[in-house]
């Protein structure tokens, strides 16, 4: 085949799809030329690929072709007014809509966490059963507070907010069966509530809340909001409601992933404070201060942004238009 006779048989239609797919705007006389211009290209396209392969040619073409598969497919790329959306509406609306479950999967979990504690401190001998004297006295006079500054912080805000962002990853991943949610959350109380009684025991409490509590009250506000989102959608095929299971699976499915996104943000910020402000050199109650401000800023933004997006009618679920169709079923 004579690739440059081809080429200039057909450019007239590749120039016209280009235009078109560039415009804002098509008219349906104009939609309708996209589809058929489409499916014209498309077979240019096999043609060039089969008789006569020239790689810049096929890349455009194939460049081409995607971009008009998104015209005609309805695909829309995400814009800043998406974005915007997403932080006024989606987000907020999902925090408040659940937040008798996180409220009560934190409130749980703290008063858990402070049991532990003292059942530990009643029973001292369980802490030389864990650890030896060596292990405790390394954990008090030095590992405890050496964590948060043995990094850069730049580098340390990374670790922690990709671990922090991971562990809540799972909560939500593993919320379908609902157990690992419960065991996730039994390691991190556990763990909190034995550091908390070592330290304590050997009177350096106030090193312990002075460095736990500055990023930890919104840092884990955020994984019990990760949990609490988890155990709902475990809850959704288990009581689904009016809906079948696979549609109050779907529905909590998709809600689940506008509050992972979320948390993304409220844990990067605390993962900020930890790297920063945690280990810095300023006063305890000015870093503690610190993390109370950030917490009563995110539980302003839920009870004042969340209950207005829930007025507005966001529920934290995407649009009709991404969710898809949906068969009606019987109440």
């Amino acid at each position: 085949m004579d690739l440059d006779a081809f080429v200039n048989a057909h450019q007239g239609e590749w120039q016209r799809l280009d235009q078109l797919v560039r415009q804002r705007r098509l008219t349906g006389a104009e939609a309708d030329e996209v589809l058929d211009l489409y499916q014209r290209v498309a077979t240019h396209l096999s043609v060039v690929r089969s008789a006569a392969p020239d790689p810049t040619l096929v890349a455009w073409l194939s460049s081409m072709l995607a971009r008009a598969r998104q015209r005609t497919a309805g695909t829309r790329s995400l814009s800043w007014h998406d974005a915007a959306r997403f932080f006024t509406d989606t987000f907020p609306a999902q925090l408040y809509r659940t937040r008798w479950w996180w409220i009560t999967t934190a409130l749980i979990n703290v008063v858990t966490a402070f049991v532990i504690g003292a059942w530990f401190l009643a029973h001292p001998q369980v802490e030389s059963a864990l650890l030896s004297p060596q292990e405790v006295k390394q954990l008090v006079n030095s590992d405890f507070a050496n964590y948060y500054t043995e990094f850069a912080a730049s580098d340390f805000a990374f670790r922690v907010w990709t671990n922090n962002v991971w562990v809540s990853a799972l909560c939500i991943a593993f919320g379908i069966l609902g157990v690992p949610v419960v065991y996730l959350l039994w390691q991190n109380i556990l763990n909190v509530a034995l550091s908390g009684a070592i330290l304590t025991h050997h009177g350096r409490a106030g090193l312990f809340f002075g460095l736990i509590l500055p990023h930890g009250i919104l840092e884990l506000t955020a994984v019990f909001v990760a949990a609490a989102t988890g155990l709902r959608l475990f809850w959704s095929w288990i009581e689904p409601g009016p809906r079948t299971r696979s549609q109050s699976l779907a529905a909590e499915g998709r809600s689940a992933m506008s509050t992972a996104l979320g948390l993304i943000v409220v844990l990067g910020v605390s993962g900020i404070i930890e790297a920063f402000v945690t280990p810095s050199g300023l006063p305890t109650w000015a870093r503690i201060g610190i993390g109370v401000v950030a917490e009563i800023a995110f539980l302003t933004y839920v009870f004042t942004a969340g209950r207005w997006a829930a007025r507005r009618g966001a529920t934290g679920d995407v649009s009709a238009r991404d969710a898809g169709d949906a068969a009606p079923v019987a109440a």
